[in-house]
């Protein structure tokens, strides 16, 4: 049995109540923050959200088997049957209720946080499959997917970092199905005091891959948005390994200070571990990687140069966190294979290359457009939108960084949301200088017709990139969650128009 019920006495040590109602210590069967979710002796978070206030659905969710309430609102009424507690910020309050009830799994297991703009859920695949190839059992938690067991399962929701609740659960599930290590992609949204998502999170090492210019709606400023990142290093136990080719590290330097520092890059030799003589082909890379005193050639099965910094702090990570020497990490390192949806060979007869990739912010595309711009024999024709209630003003810069390589631009929709998705198809546009609408520049808000348009002006020798979606199960619209398979979709408008 994975776990068993609490009382609501046993879940308050971590928190600051400001009024308890009711005296009956209550038996609680789950946590719950979304009131559709609610059943029989469940304890619900009465959270405050963007479009709406969990304190309207009490009444609803006792009628359904609520028999705890945490709450920041007074409220009108407080039934005999059911225990209130009181609090400043229900959000904040989540995070420790919910380590307690899963019994604090984050201290039984070795646990590594990734954090950065770019990179985090390729790092996260990296470090968990070399710590399998190493013979380690070993779970994780990314954007992508994630495994607790045997079998690694689609994420099944469109966030990062999971909510508190769901966090600790799948820990618990690790511990459950014998892992000793969980490798956490950690958000700037998880590690945000806002949200406090990773809070309660025992993290023995974290790892930076970098930081650009992303979700400032929800940080406010760029030095925010780089501290709240920063929380994983002040959390951190054991180690830190930081980018130092990123122009933030000493921030993270500093955030780590009662850590062992770690360092690595392609343009500093005096790092711990410097990586060079890199040369890249379709299939991956071979480079040359000093660390500390010893010289190692290494081959990366894994397309990108982009990965070599991907795979230089995946080692140093597996090195320190589980003791296997360097050389027996390396030797696995060509076993390591690709996260699905990034940097994504569509394989078919067309005589033109058509990859899909999950670049979606400024960084991201500095990185991969002079790959693409250098890999494409002829024309590169560029697909990409922009995410609607998120951060404005990366979206011209988009633009700009995709007009300075592309040949020919289709802007469409990428998660418009509640926005209008013209509009911000024009913001992005606003960056795009060099292009002419109608004849290498074409807004196409849906984004089947976007990827068919790609592919019909497509010719021998060109590169189509669709960019954003990447592994994402969905599209977000006013109306709900679409369901989009970029992949699949991409397969189906080659396989209509004959080829195999």
């Amino acid at each position: 049995m994975l776990m068993k019920n609490k009382r609501l006495s046993d879940l308050l040590s971590g928190i600051n109540a400001i009024k308890k109602t009711g005296s009956n210590d209550r038996e609680i069967t789950s946590l719950v923050y979304d009131s559709r979710e609610v059943e029989n002796g469940s304890l619900f978070f009465a959270l405050k959200g963007i479009h709406t206030d969990g304190h309207k659905y009490i009444n609803q969710v006792i009628e359904s088997g609520a028999v705890v309430i945490i709450h920041s609102d007074d409220l009108e009424e407080y039934r005999d049957d059911v225990d209130y507690v009181k609090v400043e910020d229900c959000r904040k309050a989540m995070s420790p209720i919910s380590s307690a009830y899963f019994d604090f799994p984050s201290k039984k297991l070795k646990i590594i946080g990734v954090t950065g703009t770019d990179g985090k859920s390729t790092t996260v695949s990296m470090i968990h499959q070399l710590l399998e190839l190493c013979g380690k059992e070993a779970g994780f938690i990314s954007t992508v997917n994630y495994k607790t067991g045997n079998n690694t399962a689609k994420s099944p929701i469109r966030q990062s970092t999971p909510e508190a609740p769901t966090i600790h659960k799948l820990l618990a599930e690790m511990i459950h199905n014998g892992k000793e290590y969980a490798v956490v992609e950690s958000t700037s949204h998880g590690l945000s005091d806002k949200t406090s998502r990773l809070k309660d999170v025992d993290f023995n090492g974290a790892v930076l891959t970098n930081v650009t210019h992303e979700h400032l709606e929800f940080h406010g400023t760029i030095e925010q948005y780089r501290n709240d990142k920063a929380n994983l290093f002040r959390m951190a136990g054991d180690f830190a390994i930081i980018n130092f080719d990123d122009e933030n590290h000493r921030l993270f330097e500093d955030a780590a200070d009662s850590c062992k520092k770690i360092s690595y890059s392609t343009m500093n030799k005096d790092c711990n571990l410097y990586a060079y003589n890199a040369v890249s082909d379709s299939k991956g890379t071979n480079f040359d990687l000093l660390y500390n005193s010893g010289k190692y050639s290494i081959r990366l099965n894994v397309p990108g140069l982009i990965n070599v910094e991907n795979i230089m702090a995946s080692l140093a990570a597996v090195h320190e966190v589980s003791k296997v020497s360097i050389r027996e990490i390396i030797n696995v390192i060509p076993d390591v294979q690709s996260v699905k949806g990034r940097m994504a060979l569509i394989k078919g007869s067309q005589p033109f290359d058509v990859y899909v990739d999950y670049a979606h912010t400024p960084g991201s595309y500095k990185k991969v457009f002079p790959l693409f711009r250098k890999a494409a024999a002829k024309r590169l024709i560029t697909l990409f939108g922009s995410g609607g209630e998120r951060d404005r003003e990366k979206r011209p810069v988009q633009g700009e960084i995709a007009d300075l390589y592309s040949d020919i631009i289709i802007l469409t929709d990428e998660d418009p949301r509640l926005e209008d998705s013209m509009s911000i198809i024009e913001d992005i546009a606003k960056g795009i200088k060099n292009k002419t609408r109608n004849k290498d520049l074409f807004l196409i808000r849906d984004r089947t017709a976007a990827i068919t348009k790609a592919i019909e002006i497509a010719e021998p020798g060109d590169m189509v990139i669709s960019l954003g979606k990447g592994h994402e199960s969905s599209i977000e619209c006013a109306d709900g969650h679409h369901p989009w398979d970029e992949i699949s979709v991409v397969e189906s408008v080659l396989h209509k128009m004959g080829y195999k």
